[in-house]
């Protein structure tokens, strides 16, 4: 669960902070930081959603309360 709130925090919070930093770097013609805003954090987000379901489902079927 701390990983999870981690990278959460991570591209959430940090990744805007240093923005101006990021922009140094060009990927397809775009500024990082504005990758990253527009697109990179919410491609992480939806990984992190299906990652934390799945480890969710495994700790469910560990103690027995999976449903079918």
């Amino acid at each position: 669960m701390w990983v999870t709130l981690a990278v959460w925090a991570i591209f959430s919070f940090f990744i805007h902070f240093f923005v101006s930093a990021l922009n140094n770097v060009v990927i397809l013609g775009f500024p990082l930081g504005f990758y990253m805003a527009a697109q990179g954090s919410l491609i992480i987000f939806v990984i992190l959603i299906f990652w934390f379901s799945h480890r969710q489902n495994a700790i469910d079927e560990e103690f027995g309360v999976a449903e079918d």
